[in-house]
């Protein structure tokens, strides 16, 4: 039997897993198989293919040589049986709906089809025989029986279905989502292997076709969760020390009762890589969550909280299906804008080479440099200050040999909260080396050393301080 199917399916062939139900007993079966025709001659069976109307017909073979050759002999007659049966995807069927409308990986759609195996029930040993070379076996599976078994477990799944598709219902009417969706997932699994069929279910007085309804159940439920931050924007500054508390509130649209247990993810850019938590919302349809330590930098950072999908699937479900139902799902997630202001500081101290007050006080420019190209304001007076930053650095001579003049340079460099005194950093560096041709040329040298030391290590040490104190 053949026929066609728009798209990528054709008549969808039964797939070899079998499961051999309704049959004689296990023993009585074998005792059966082993009984080898000694007749001279090959039945009729054998030789030309027998044809009925009324039943499915199954021959298979095996080469005596194998061990296993009865039962080998029977898994293909078996399967020969499972071939005459085909299955057309009906146009109104969820299997229809995933290739044409969502249009799901062909491999998936394939997966799916070839796991919505026949189960072949009923089936019985017709004959047997072996000619010393080749073992044949027969078997034939009666139609109307076949299809009233079918129709009874097909039945028995939509029954199924649709008493979790009633429960769902009831359980988002009651702010319970996570139950809701785990319910009518559960019911499209019950009914998976008739997802090509037509299956049209009558509930509350409306009929329609039921895989899709829990299907498109799913995407509403999803789609319909709304997730609101509290406040809108995070601003992160010195007053509260670069870390802040949201409160994040879900609810589902049309409804003013509160999403409970509801899973969700909150992520941001930090220090040390992507920050990532999963928490799941109260009683109140509540979460929070603290932002701390954001990444580094001038950028823009964004704070995102989305639905936990995957989460909202129970862990005995096989993945191999669920998961790219789940991936289909337009997740709902809402974004805030993470500002961080950096403080404002003062720049003090002093600077001398020998004894002697440096005019350009390279140290000082260094850490400005830093500072500011991090986002850090400098002001001019104390009393509009965040922190004041305190550079003093001198050189001192160190001696002379062979013509060249060597000075050592030690440099402190301390951060202060202006209001508390609180010291936030203090480092430095002490007895870095300067050589040249005379003193004060030497105590250059050692500045430009030092300066460098700054950016590459002071300031991100001191940057480091402040956004973790």
């Amino acid at each position: 039997m053949r026929g066609r199917f728009p798209g990528h399916f054709a008549f969808l062939g039964v797939g070899l897993f079998l499961a051999f139900t309704g049959c004689r007993s296990k023993q009585a079966l074998h005792q059966e198989e082993k009984q080898v025709l000694a007749a001279p001659d090959r039945p009729a069976w054998v030789t030309s293919r027998p044809v009925t109307d009324a039943n499915y017909i199954g021959i298979g073979s095996c080469p005596v040589a194998r061990a296993d050759f009865q039962e080998t002999a029977k898994k293909n007659a078996l399967n020969d049986l499972a071939s005459e049966i085909s299955v057309t995807v009906q146009g109104n069927s969820l299997l229809y709906t995933l290739d044409r409308k969502y249009k799901f990986d062909e491999e998936f759609t394939s997966t799916i089809a070839t796991s919505t195996k026949e189960r072949i029930e009923g089936f019985e040993l017709v004959d047997s025989y072996n000619d010393g070379t080749t073992y044949w076996t027969y078997y034939r599976l009666n139609k109307a029986e076949y299809a009233r078994l079918k129709a009874q477990r097909k039945q028995q799944a939509m029954d199924q279905a649709t008493d979790m598709y009633s429960r769902a219902k009831t359980a988002l009417a009651m702010g319970d989502l996570k139950s809701a969706f785990d319910l009518d997932l559960r019911g499209l699994v019950a009914m998976k292997d008739h997802w090509g069929e037509s299956d049209l279910a009558t509930v509350d007085g409306r009929s329609f076709p039921l895989a899709n309804e829990l299907f498109n159940e799913l995407q509403k439920m999803a789609s319909g969760v709304r997730l609101a931050v509290i406040p809108e924007r995070c601003v992160l500054d010195w007053s509260n020390r670069y870390a802040r508390q949201l409160l994040i509130t879900a609810s589902f649209t049309g409804s003013s009762t509160p999403l409970a247990q509801l899973p969700i993810t909150v992520e941001y850019p930090g220090q040390g890589g992507k920050f990532s938590e999963s928490r799941s919302t109260d009683a109140d349809g509540r979460a929070r969550t603290t932002v701390e330590r954001p990444e580094a930098g001038t950028g823009t950072l964004e704070l995102v909280v989305r639905l936990d999908a995957e989460a909202l699937v129970g862990k005995d479900l096989d993945p191999s299906f669920t998961k790219p139902l789940i991936g289909s799902l337009t997740v709902p997630e809402t974004r805030v804008p993470i500002e961080r202001v950096m403080p404002k500081f003062k720049l003090g101290g002093g600077e001398s080479n020998l004894g002697k007050p440096m005019a350009e006080a390279p140290l000082a420019m260094a850490i400005r440099e830093s500072l500011t190209a991090q986002g850090f304001r400098e002001v001019d007076r104390d009393a509009d200050a965040d922190l004041l930053v305190e550079v003093s650095a001198d050189t001192r001579g160190m001696g002379e040999s062979n013509g060249f003049f060597t000075v050592a340079l030690d440099e402190t460099v301390k951060a202060r909260d202006r209001k508390t005194s609180e010291v936030i950093y203090a480092g430095g560096k002490q007895g870095l080396k300067g050589i040249q041709l005379d003193y004060a040329k030497a105590g250059l040298d050692a500045y430009k050393k030092a300066a460098a030391e700054m950016r590459n290590e002071v300031a991100p040490a001191l940057i480091n301080s402040v956004l973790r104190h």
